[in-house]
């Protein structure tokens, strides 16, 4: 991973179009954009390695992802995932593996299971029978024409300005052939669930899809985002994908579009003010000092709560700042980096795993669902030779308030995080028995850790928003001048999300003539 420090003085440049705050993949995505549609553009990050939740890092030989590890839709293009039209705008790519099958391991048992309709149904039929089986495929049949609505309208077409009647407009015969479809979309999914699935399993296997999705159930994950998992998962020949190189590869990929379309990355700058004069966003004041005036606007990937502490008191109306400081938000994570001897570890182990300890606690209860990842099955250059790199953690399962308060480096914490990591390890040990005896590294994180190195609101996953209850803010703020994109503005958490986020945000500052002319490059119809 390239890593660097802030400029020094003689090299510090002090005005640009735009300040982006934060590298998390919403801001680079946007930073990239906006670099791609000719603005002078400067992230500004305050960690050393760029990604935020989805950067990598290297540890005595092994390269370990720090966040996400489950991609699909960005192997091929054209694809529905706003990551990809991403990387197709700015012009680049990176290798990938790909695969189809992740390891189960439920309260009914263990078994693989694969993307695509047809090798679940084998599973249903074994473990529920005909009954279940038949209930999904009435739900594939109930979801396909809403799948097709949810991509009706690609994000790289949006943005939040009269202009969007022109970008979006094209899309317009889509949008009315499934008008009543797009308004049921911003529901929860429950409510297309509740109407064709019974069966206890299968209700609990897609309140878990729910869950790996946004931090919430079905009755608070948006239909929206499910349908676009049907969209994506359930179609002929379809695989998931693994950056080569790991996830720091991806985020590397996004720099380098970035950087070839003249913006700039400064690591280890981190903001702690946003510049504001006549009511207006104008730049950036740095840790050490320095400031960089933006001359058309400052864009913070930071969370909402987060980016609310960078502005000076008065700046935003009282009632702004109190609506968005009671957003409800998701639970932090544990992780578990692993670097363990490989020897008589079969080769076609399944390199993604989930655990889910008990349905009667429900998915979003704290550590009952756990996630592994063992990346450098399909991806060797990721631990030295004969060894493997291994992620576990529990996603946005793990309360804040039990971590509140502690001292990083007193004994408690150590025994806080003994104690907190053992539903990993054990986790870990349904898959691999004898895993304690080959760790060669061990690494473990906490919400503390997650909320240190992410500079993250709690350690937090993103706001929890229910479907029908609130939508996830638009890129505009009251400030005139401040933009914000990431896992806090529309349409919410997620690396497709986020990067959709980004992309919208670029496309909202973008002259209409540019958007136009991308769009048909990219030859969106």
């Amino acid at each position: 991973m390239q890593q660097s420090s802030a400029p020094t003085d003689s090299s510090f440049d002090r005005s640009t179009d735009v300040v982006v705050i934060g590298s998390g993949i919403g801001g680079l995505s946007c930073a990239a954009l906006l670099a791609r549609y000719g603005f002078k553009v400067t992230v500004c990050e305050s960690h050393t390695i760029p990604g935020g939740a989805a950067h990598a890092f290297k540890h005595q030989g092994f390269t370990f992802d720090s966040g996400p590890s489950l991609y699909s839709g960005l192997s091929y293009s054209p694809s529905p995932n706003p990551l990809r039209q991403v990387l197709d705008a700015i012009g680049e790519d990176l290798p990938w593996a790909t695969y189809n099958t992740w390891g189960c391991w439920l309260p009914e048992g263990h078994f693989n299971t694969s993307v695509g309709a047809d090798q679940f149904c084998d599973v249903l039929q074994q473990l529920r029978g005909e009954s279940a089986m038949a209930e999904w495929r009435e739900l594939q049949r109930v979801m396909e024409p809403y799948a097709q609505a949810a991509i009706a309208i690609p994000p790289s077409a949006l943005r939040f300005d009269l202009g969007a009647v022109l970008t979006a407009g094209r899309f317009t015969p889509s949008l009315i052939r499934h008008f009543g479809r797009v308004i049921k979309l911003a529901g929860p999914f429950s409510r297309l669930m509740d109407g064709v699935v019974q069966d206890a399993f299968l209700r609990n296997w897609l309140d878990l899809l729910c869950f790996l999705l946004s931090g919430l159930p079905a009755s608070g994950t948006s239909a929206a985002e499910m349908a676009f998992m049907f969209a994506d998962w359930y179609q002929p020949g379809v695989v998931l994908d693994y950056p080569i190189g790991g996830s720091g590869a991806l985020v590397d990929a996004i720099v380098r579009g970035l950087k070839k379309h003249g913006g700039k990355l400064m690591l280890g700058a981190h903001v702690e003010q946003v510049l504001v004069a006549n009511k207006r966003a104008i730049g950036v004041r740095l840790h050490n000092g320095q400031e960089i005036r933006a001359r058309h606007a400052v864009i913070s990937n930071a969370s909402l709560w987060d980016t609310l502490k960078l502005l000076p008191k008065g700046s935003v109306p009282d009632q702004f700042v109190e609506k968005r400081q009671a957003t409800p938000e998701c639970h932090s994570f544990m992780h578990l980096h692993l670097g363990i001897d490989a020897q008589e570890i079969p080769a076609d182990l399944a390199c993604h795993h989930i655990v889910v300890n008990d349905w009667n606690q429900g998915v979003t209860a704290p550590q009952n669902v756990i996630l592994v990842s063992i990346p450098s099955l399909l991806d060797p250059s990721l631990a030295p030779a004969g060894k493997h790199a291994i992620h576990v953690y529990t996603p946005g399962n793990e309360p804040y308030e039990l971590w509140q308060g502690f001292d990083r480096r007193s004994d408690a914490y150590m025994q806080q995080k003994q104690a907190r990591s053992e539903v990993m390890w054990q986790a870990l040990e349904r898959i691999i028995p004898n895993v304690r005896s080959r760790c060669e590294v061990t690494l473990v994180g906490t919400p503390l850790t997650h909320e240190r190195f992410l500079r993250c609101h709690r350690g937090s996953y993103g706001p929890a928003i229910r479907a029908g209850e609130g939508l996830f803010p638009s890129p505009r703020t009251p400030l005139s001048g401040l933009l914000c994109c990431g896992d806090s503005t529309f349409p919410g958490i997620g690396l497709p999300a986020v990067a959709a986020s980004g992309m919208v945000t670029a496309n909202t500052l973008a002259p209409l003539h540019a958007h136009l002319t991308l769009l048909k490059e990219l030859d969106c119809s």
